[in-house]
This record gives C-alpha cells, structure tokens and sequence, in this order.
C-alpha cells in the first residue's frame, strides 16, 4: 500500500521554497523602494517644505535625461555588458542639436538626425563587440572617445539655443492639481513605459534576459545572441541621443563638458535599482527607483544648504557598495 505520508510531505517544503523565490527575485528593487522611504522620510522630518509633491516632482524635472539614458543602460546591463559610452554621446547630440539649429536647420529634421546620430554610435560598438569580440568596457571607451572628441571638433565653447520651438519646449509647464511637470518628464515616462513592455511581454525582452543569464545556453537554445547584444547597445545609443535631446531642452546650449560623468549615474542608478551587473535579472521599473534615490541624494543635500554638492558622490558611492553586496549575496542563494 502506498504510505499516504511520503506523498504529503514535501509539499509545505515546495511552498516555502516558491515563497522563498520570488522574495530573492524581488529582493533588490525592494530593498531599493525601502531606502527611497527612508530618505523621503528623514526629509520630511527634518526639512520644511519636503512633503510638497512638488519637490518629487522636480526630481523627475531635473533627471529626466538621466532616466531616459538609464533605461538604455538597463539594456545593456540586463545583457552582462557595460556601455561608457553614454555620456559623451548625450554631450556630443546637444552640441549637433545646437550646432544645427544654430545653423537653420528646422527641428522636425534636427530631432531625427540626433536620435539617428545616437544609434548609430551605438550600433557601431554592438558590431565590434559581437564581430570582433571585443570587451564591452574596451569597445565603448572607444566610443567615449570618439563622441566627447568630436564635441570639441564642433566647438570648444559653448553654443547657445535660442530655437522659438525648443525655447517654448524648454520653458513650457504641463499643470495638473497645483503642480506641474516638463514635457521631457513625459517624453522619459513613455520611454520607461515602452522599455517595461518591451522587457516583459516580448521575445526579444525575453532574450535579453536570457543571454544575460547565461550566453552558451542561450545560444543552444537557438537564440540569436550576437543579435541581441547588437540590438542593446544601438537602444542605449538611441536613448543616449534622446537624453540628449532632453538636456539640450533642460540646458538650452549645446557644450562638450555637458553630461560629465553621466555614465556613471546611469550605471549607479540601474544597479540601485537592482539590476544584477552580471546580466539576467533586473527590472525598469528599478531604474526609475535608482534615478530617485539619486535626486534624493541632491535634494536633501540642497535643503541641508551647508553641505559640499560632492557629497553626493560620497552617498551614491556607499549605497553602490551596499547594493553591490546585496547582489552578491541575492546571487549566492539562488546557487
């Protein structure tokens, strides 16, 4: 006779190790939202004024271009690979966006020749990373290169924008409830909008998480892999010219010292947000919390009034650290 007991047993085992999964799966970005409600928490306690709305508000307005360039690093990270690159990408399209208009140039043509720009940067390096098997770190640093020399090739000052369209962008203020927002903070949300579905009911999100996870087995299973890597970094490229699009709008001038150190925000606030930096688990949704918890970090400086803007650094360096950890150890127990 069958021992009814053999067959029962291990079923509460196989449900606290399904509940145990997606806790580990899910443990990063929450740890990630925690923090955001500790800092807007301390905030709130000891600064006047940081409970308005408003003031999250404002920390899309000032990030919108970060977030947009985010989201393209999400992409790449989710995939195992790096792009250094973005920065000076972001500086070298406001200096094309400023030069051309500068220049005449109507912006119904000038937007898609920056966002064009952009890809094509991006594609260059996907095509030397996969053909050429060239490292990711290498093979943008080439590409940093190339983008932040030529902003000096065009000009080594800075060249002002004062285009009526991208003026009345610039200076235009979407109202709702007493508050309002920027049109770039809509342009940046429908972009994490469409990365989130992209990500989650596509195939072609599906193999990005794939080959980050594991590129031999990815490639056994008949996925296209060297596709894949190219298609991610001519995205990051695309919103790497998008970005900036947007900070050309936020800045109103073109300048090759633009988006300085821009790339490592974008990597700090994807790994914030809980993007595993060997590639396969990762969410948009948690770079959106990275962006936040990094306009944060300036917010409270700024009400603080007599800390150093280098603080910043400090805060984003120690929270990388913990981060870091948290992945490592995330990573220990899925083995």
């Amino acid at each position: 006779m069958m021992d009814l007991d053999t067959k029962v047993a291990p079923a509460p085992v196989t449900a606290r190790v399904r509940r145990f999964v997606p806790r580990q799966k899910y443990l990063p970005v929450t740890a990630t939202a925690v923090l955001i409600s500790l800092m807007y928490g301390i905030g709130v306690v000891n600064y006047t004024g940081f409970s308005d709305t408003q003031i999250v508000l404002n920390i899309f307005i000032d990030n919108a271009f970060l977030l947009v360039v985010a989201v393209g690093m999400t992409f790449v990270i989710l995939t195992g690979g790096i792009d250094l690159s973005v920065g000076a990408v972001v500086a070298l399209t406001t200096m094309v966006v400023a030069l051309l208009l500068e220049n005449g140039w109507p912006p119904a043509v000038v937007l898609p020749v920056a966002l064009l720009m952009g890809s094509t940067i991006g594609l260059g390096m996907g095509l030397m990373i996969h053909y050429f098997d060239v490292q990711p770190f290498i093979a943008t640093l080439a590409g940093m290169f190339l983008a932040r020399g030529l902003c000096y090739v065009i000009s080594t000052d800075s060249i002002p924008i004062d285009d009526p369209f991208w003026v009345r962008v610039s200076n235009a203020q979407l109202w709702f409830g007493g508050w309002f927002i920027s049109i770039s903070v809509l342009v940046a949300l429908a972009v994490v909008l469409i990365a989130a579905y992209v990500l989650a009911y596509t195939t072609f999100g599906r193999d990005v998480y794939a080959v980050g996870g594991d590129p031999q087995s990815a490639r056994l299973m008949g996925l296209r892999v060297g596709r894949t890597r190219v298609a991610v970094y001519t995205i990051s490229g695309l919103c790497s010219g998008l970005g900036g699009v947007l900070l050309s709008f936020y800045m109103s001038s073109g300048y090759g010292l633009h988006a300085s150190g821009m790339e490592l925000d974008a990597i700090a606030a994807v790994v914030i947000g809980g993007t595993l930096l060997t590639g396969g688990s990762g969410y948009v949704l948690g770079t959106v919390l990275g962006v936040l918890v990094l306009g944060l970090i300036q917010t409270i400086i700024t009400f603080q009034g007599n800390l150093s803007s280098w603080w910043t650094k400090i805060f984003i360096g120690l929270f990388l650290f913990v981060f870091i950890v948290l992945q490592r150890v995330v990573t220990r127990r899925r083995r």
